[in-house]
């Protein structure tokens, strides 16, 4: 028995990728769930997360995975490409192929910052020594032996070994004990030797290891020998990868005849469809331990003979670059691959080798290094301790070690001690583990299972609430944390996310805590990493979550990704019409986008159905009140902005609401004086200040007051003040409605807006409503090609975009382009139908003035002066009186 107060202990022996890797799903599974834990790394490594894979530091030895599928997590596959933009390559892909030494810098930092976060709740131990035996303790444990003469009790302990070492089988006696035969090429300072000597060089084994020792040693004068039985180097990876295929019929017929025949038709197929043959070899990839498992032994055995490394070039490629200066290298004889194998060699007196081939040839070289790759049996002496107590037996074929799910089985055939491993130690039974996507997976269940004796029982305690009265899977600190947060996004003040990144603080395993954060960074450009507090929202609401916490993070897992959200937010609500941030999300107000693919009124069912869950509360009453004014319920709309203000006086949906209301009802100067003065005391601490200060400057538009137009511009909405989308559409509208009414003279900074945006956003909106403030900036600074290049984006996107937004492209454009009858005629057709953008009737008005301005431009003075008497109907604002009183006639 562990002793009373002692923590659990689990020992991951090996700090390379492997080790790495576990160690940080076990920091981040014992933090979610704020289970106690003392993990221990062993190994002698100056540095975690490089192991031999990782440390070369040698510009051409790529990853031979692209990016994209090199995250430590299963569930967020571009935490990688992420971190790279964020360390010095901003413009890096997930199609791109970094260095191994970046990657290795990459483990090492993510391990820290899971230390970091689990930080209290987890303590980590580096023990920079190795571990040498293994044996079980009475109580259960394992008892490993350092080689410092140390020794280390553990609950459970992960073997995070890596591949077997070679063992230069092959090699005649006279070579191996040569002293310039190389047998382990990444060993430190290995190749200091060859480095340094310009003599040929041959390396045996026409793999990745010989690839990149190749490229390394590649020299003028030299000429490097690649030696296999095959003579087959890696294929390189496509330069413009095609979309997935999926596997073929009939893929788990488990004869292995009939495999091979279905994977070479598919190959083929791929080939005629997509003209490349990589598409059908990587969907494969998600099978390939379970076909590997579905043969007999005998199957495998002839499976390596005969195809073993037909596979292994295709399946392990090279990135393009390393492929590009392999070809180099080939044209200008600095390198040649040779077919055969080694028979023989002589020393000479200079240390030079003469080694002969199977082919009849005699190669002199100054070096032959040992390409071949680890060998099939694990040989440490911690292995060994293991076969020879009969805790470990050989994997299938005589690889690796034999596992159940990654759990040593003993000599019995059973789980004996709590001993794991993952990674190539499994090779025999799974073929396909070493590299880091599967080995993720096999890392993140490992943390599951060395933790699982400690899950937490049924929850006994009173569970805290959020301010509506719903329980929170947390405990009070949190709870108190979050409500804060939850409180400011309904308010729409500053801070909600400061308050929400400490409630996940407090509680790593708040599922709630993460799926909020996610939101705010998706719908309101928070800083968050959204993927990242997706993936982490999404774990944690397996691990601890009920049911309403759960359908949330579904909900913000669809609208992050675009998979129906709406309706999936419609169906929640439903279920749990109290649930305010989640209400919040679904009315189009000035927070979020709301719910878009439903009927246009569905927002106000959705806020009057569930009224009765809210009692008249501030917030709902606010939600109200701005949806009365989208209808034009004015008065209605006013009553009850002020009624959600004497309760919450900081509420700034019911402050937009009654923006809105003294704009359509031409209270300008009310409106513009009541505006100002609550941003700048209650509305100090507002989100989205500058749209409440686009507000004020549409009053002073409508007021003829150029100059404060012009103020309010350079000092609430100027570029850098206001960046983002936020800049188009507060900033970018507001001018080119400032030239439209003629209140901006000279030159009209649009280019500074959009600098603000990215370039992404700029050509390719993810919304209709988005789309129309990027024509409005483009138009605003004269630029046709990019308002074209949106139309065309447009013309691909969804309904709306393509029946609003291409046709409102083409109109601006023809402004522009002084096209003025032809502008005047799309934008006119576009009116009745604009509604469908989004947003409020105030924004979508920018486009009625637009076409005022084609209408004037063109001479049709008539058809402009019915336009502004319909605008004047609507509401008394000095700027159209002005600008009737000018047309001639």
């Amino acid at each position: 028995m562990r002793p009373i107060g002692e923590r659990y202990t689990v020992a991951v022996v090996g700090a390379g990728a492997a080790g790495t890797l576990t160690a940080v799903h076990l920091c981040e599974t014992a933090a979610r769930r704020r289970t106690p834990l003392d993990l221990v790394l062993i190994d002698p490594a100056p540095e975690a997360g490089r192991g031999t894979a990782y440390a070369t530091r040698d510009p051409r030895h790529r990853l031979n995975v692209p990016a994209g599928g090199m995250s430590c997590y299963p569930d967020d596959p571009g935490h990688f490409t992420r971190w790279l933009c964020r360390h010095g390559e901003p413009t890096v892909t997930a199609a791109d192929f970094a260095t191994r030494y970046r990657y290795g810098a990459y483990l090492a930092d993510t391990l820290a910052q899971a230390i970091v976060r689990a930080r209290g709740v987890v303590s980590v131990r580096r023990l920079r020594t190795r571990a040498e035996h293994c044996t079980g303790a009475p109580d259960g444990r394992v008892v490993l032996r350092l080689a410092d003469g140390t020794g280390l009790c553990a609950d459970g302990a992960v073997l995070a070994t890596g591949p077997a070492g070679p063992n230069a089988a092959w090699a005649p006696e006279e070579l191996r004990t040569a002293p310039r035969f190389i047998a382990a090429p990444w060993a430190s300072g290995a190749l200091d030797g060859p480095l340094a000597d310009d003599g040929d060089v041959l390396l045996v084994g026409t793999g990745l290891t010989a690839v990149d020792l190749a490229l390394s040693l590649e020299c003028p004068g030299r000429t490097v020998h690649a030696l296999s039985r095959s003579g087959l180097l890696p294929q390189p990876h496509a330069l413009t990868p095609a979309g997935p295929v999926p596997p073929p019929e009939g893929l788990y017929d488990t004869s292995l005849d009939r495999l091979r025949r279905t994977v070479y038709r598919h190959v083929a197929r791929s080939v005629r469809v997509h003209g490349d043959w990589r598409p059908a070899l990587d969907s494969l990839r998600p099978h390939t331990a379970h076909l590997w498992r579905s043969l007999t032994p005998e199957e495998r055995a002839r499976f390596l003979a005969r195809e073993g490394a037909l596979w292994n070039t295709h399946r392990h490629r090279m990135a393009p670059a390393t492929a590009e200066s392999v070809v180099r290298a080939r044209t200008a004889r600095r390198l040649t691959v040779h077919v055969g194998t080694v028979t023989g060699a002589v020393a000479r007196d200079d240390g030079s080798l003469l080694v002969a081939l199977s082919d009849g040839r005699d190669l002199h070289v100054g070096w032959v290094i040992d390409c071949t790759g680890p060998g099939p049996r694990l040989d440490d002496s911690l292995w060994r301790s293991l076969f020879t107590a009969g805790a470990a037996v050989p994997g299938p074929l005589g690889m690796g070690v034999a596992t159940l799910d990654g759990r040593l089985l003993d000599a019995e055939g059973r789980t004996g001690l709590p001993l794991y491993t993952l990674g190539a130690p499994r090779r025999g039974e799974l073929w396909e583990t070493t590299a880091i996507p599967e080995i993720r997976v096999q890392a993140a269940a490992l943390a599951q299972e060395l933790l699982a004796p400690l899950a937490p029982g049924p929850r006994t305690t009173r569970r805290p609430l959020d301010g509506h009265g719903l329980a929170l899977s947390t405990h009070a600190e949190a709870a108190a944390a979050y409500r804060t947060g939850l409180d400011r996004i309904l308010k729409v003040r500053s801070g909600a996310e400061d308050a929400l990144a400490r409630a996940i603080a407090l509680d790593p395993g708040f599922a709630l805590g993460h799926a909020a954060l996610a939101l705010l960074g998706h719908e309101c450009g928070a800083a968050v990493d959204v993927p990242r507090a997706l993936a982490e929202a999404q774990r944690c609401a397996r691990e601890r979550a009920d049911e309403r916490e759960r359908s949330f993070v579904d909900v913000v897992t669809r609208r992050v990704r675009g998979e129906n959200g709406d309706r999936a937010l419609v169906r929640h609500l439903d279920a749990h019409p109290a649930d305010a941030l989640a209400l919040a999300a679904a009315v189009p107000t000035i927070a979020f986008s709301g719910v878009d693919d439903l009927d246009d009124d569905y927002a106000l069912r959705l806020v009057e159905r569930t009224s009765p869950a809210y009692d008249g509360h501030w917030f709902h009453t606010s939600l109200l009140a701005f949806l009365r004014q989208e209808q034009g319920r004015l008065h209605e709309a006013g009553e009850l902005a002020h009624r959600a203000l004497a309760a919450e006086p900081g509420s700034g949906h019911a402050v937009h609401a009654l923006a809105h209301v003294h704009y359509e009802t031409g209270a300008h100067q009310a409106g513009r004086d009541w505006l100002e003065r609550w941003v700048a005391g209650r509305g100090r601490g507002a989100v989205h200040r500058a749209h409440f200060s686009w507000h004020i400057a549409l009053h002073e538009l409508a007021l003829d007051d150029p100059a404060a137009v012009r103020k309010r511009w350079f000092t609430q909405l100027a570029p850098g003040r206001v960046t983002g989308v936020r800049a188009l559409v507060d900033s970018g509208s507001l001018l080119w409605r400032a030239r439209l009414s003629d209140s901006w003279q000279g030159d009209l900074p649009a280019a500074d807006v959009l600098e603000q945006v990215e370039a992404d956003v700029l050509e390719r909106p993810t919304t209709a409503f988005t789309a129309l403030h990027c024509a409005v900036a483009l138009t605003a600074a004269g630029d046709v090609a990019a308002l074209r290049r949106l139309r065309d984006h447009a013309a691909g996107a969804d309904e709306v975009q393509r029946e609003v937004i291409a046709p409102l492209c083409e109109a601006f454009a023809a402004l522009v382009e002084e096209r003025f009858r032809e502008a005047a005629r799309g934008l006119d057709a576009l009116l009745p139908v604009l509604r469908r953008v989004g947003g409020s009737a105030a924004q979508r008005e920018v486009v009625e003035e637009t076409l005022l301005y084609a209408l004037t431009a063109d001479g049709r003075c008539d058809a402009a002066r019915r336009l502004l008497d319909a605008r004047l109907e609507r509401t008394h604002a000095p700027r159209d009186r002005r600008m009737r009183a000018g047309l001639p006639g």
